[in-house]
C-alpha cells in the first residue's frame, strides 16, 4: 500500500535545500532534453549565462524582462497564497497599461515625480477595478474565478485593440500620415519616461526598484499585520476561519483587490519604463501575466523569493531571444522553463507530503466480502 500523508512541521533547512536541489535536477533534466536535441549543454549554459548577465548590455535587457514578471509574479504569490486562484493577470496589466497611459498622455508636461505617481496610480487603479470583477463574483455569488478571470484577460486584450486599431480614441494617433495607413497608440512626451537609475553600463529599471520595495512591504504585510494573519488563516483553514468569525467575504475582495493593482502596476511600469506607447500586440506576444504564475509557483509565493526568481526567469528570456536562431529555436527555452516549474513544484510536493510504503491492514470480515450476504438475525 502506498499512503501520502502531509508533514505537519516542515523544518527550516528543508525549505532553503528543495529548492536548491530541485534547480539543481532541474538543470540536470534540461541537459539531457538539450543533448538529445544536439545541443552541447555546458556550451550552451555557458551562452545563456553570457546573454543575460556578462554580454554588452545582457543584464540591463535581464532587468527589462523582470522587471513586469516582478509585478505579476507578486499579484499572483498574494491571491494563490489565499487559495484565490487568480488567473487573470495578464488582463489586469492590459488594463493597468491602458490606465497609465491614458494618465501619461493627459498629464504629460507635469513634473515627473507627481507624473509618476499619477501613471503608477493610474495603472494599479484599473487593474484593481478589472480584478474585482471576478473577486466580487467569487465572495458573494460563489462563481469559479479560475474561469472569471481568465475570460476576462480577452475581454481586456480585445478592449486594447478596440482602443488602438477600431476606434478614434484618445489613446490612438490620428495625427501623422504613418498613423494613418498603420494604426498605433500614441506616444508619452519624452519628460513623461520613468527615470532608470544608471550604475555603470547597467541602468536599473525604476520600476524593478517599485516592485522590490513592493515586496519588502508585502512580506510585512504578511507576518505582521492581522490583515495578514487572515489571510493565511483562511488559506489554510476555510472553516477555522469561518468559525473564529473572520470575514472571508471582505478579505477575498480585498486580496483580489492587490492582486489586481500589482497586475496593473506591470502595466503602467510597461508604459513609463519602456514602451511609452500602447502597443497591443507586444503586450500581448510578451504574455507576462501568464508566465507571472510561474515565478510565483518557483518562488513558493514569497514575496521577497519573488525578486529573485523574477530576475532568473527573466534572464532565461533574455538569452532566449539572444540566443535564437536555425540551430536553438525558442521552444527550447520555454521547454527549459516547464522543466524547471515542474522541478519545484516536484520538490515542493515532497517538502510538504511523505509516501509511506507498506501493507494494507487486514479487513475484517463484512458484508463486502461477499455479493448478496446478508445480515444475520
Amino acid at each position: 500500500m502506498i499512503a501520502i500523508e502531509r508533514n505537519l512541521v516542515t523544518p527550516r533547512w528543508q525549505r532553503v535545500a528543495l529548492p536548491i536541489v530541485s534547480l539543481v535536477m532541474a538543470s540536470i533534466i534540461a541537459g539531457i532534453v538539450l543533448a538529445v536535441s544536439g545541443h552541447d549543454p555546458i556550451g550552451t549554459y555557458q551562452q545563456i549565462y553570457a546573454a543575460s548577465f556578462t554580454a554588452d548590455g545582457a543584464l540591463t535587457a535581464t532587468f527589462i524582462y523582470a522587471t513586469p514578471l516582478l509585478f505579476t509574479g507578486l499579484g499572483v504569490a498574494i491571491a494563490f497564497r489565499m487559495h484565490v486562484w487568480n488567473i487573470g493577470g495578464e488582463g489586469q496589466l492590459y488594463m493597468g497599461a491602458v490606465g497609465a497611459s491614458g494618465v501619461g498622455l493627459l498629464c504629460g508636461g507635469w513634473p515627473l515625480p507627481i507624473l509618476i505617481v499619477m501613471m503608477a496610480l493610474g495603472g494599479a487603479l484599473a487593474g484593481l477595478a478589472w480584478a474585482l470583477i471576478p473577486g466580487l463574483l467569487r465572495a458573494y455569488l460563489r462563481t469559479n474565478e479560475i474561469l472569471v478571470s481568465l475570460m476576462l484577460n480577452y475581454v481586456a486584450g480585445l478592449f486594447m485593440y478596440y482602443l488602438i486599431y477600431d476606434s478614434t480614441s484618445f489613446w490612438r494617433d490620428l495625427t501623422s500620415s504613418s498613423a494613418l495607413v498603420f494604426p498605433q497608440g500614441k506616444n508619452l512626451l519624452p519628460s513623461s519616461d520613468w527615470p532608470g537609475i544608471l550604475l555603470g553600463s547597467f541602468t536599473l529599471p525604476f520600476g524593478f526598484v517599485l516592485g522590490a520595495v513592493l515586496a519588502v512591504l508585502l512580506l510585512a504585510l504578511f507576518r505582521f499585520t492581522r490583515f495578514g494573519f487572515e489571510m493565511r488563516v483562511m488559506g489554510d483553514s476555510p472553516a477555522a476561519a469561518n468559525y473564529a468569525g473572520m470575514r472571508t467575504r471582505r478579505t477575498i475582495v480585498a486580496v483580489m483587490a492587490l492582486s489586481g493593482a500589482l497586475a496593473g502596476l506591470a502595466g503602467a511600469s510597461q508604459i513609463g519604463d519602456f514602451g511609452h506607447v500602447l502597443d497591443p500586440r507586444g503586450l500581448e506576444q510578451a504574455g507576462y501575466g501568464y508566465t507571472g504564475i510561474v515565478v510565483a509557483a518557483l518562488a513558493m509565493y514569497n514575496p521577497l523569493a519573488v525578486v529573485i526568481v523574477s530576475i532568473l526567469i527573466g534572464a532565461l528570456t533574455n538569452a532566449g531571444f539572444a540566443l535564437q536562431g536555425p540551430t536553438f529555436p525558442i521552444g527550447l527555452v520555454g521547454t527549459m522553463e516547464g522543466i524547471i516549474l515542474f522541478s519545484v513544484l516536484g520538490g515542493e510536493f515532497l517538502g510538504r507530503y511523505r509516501i509511506r510504503f507498506g501493507r494494507a491492514p487486514a479487513r475484517a470480515p463484512g458484508l463486502d466480502d461477499e455479493p448478496g450476504a446478508e445480515v444475520a438475525p
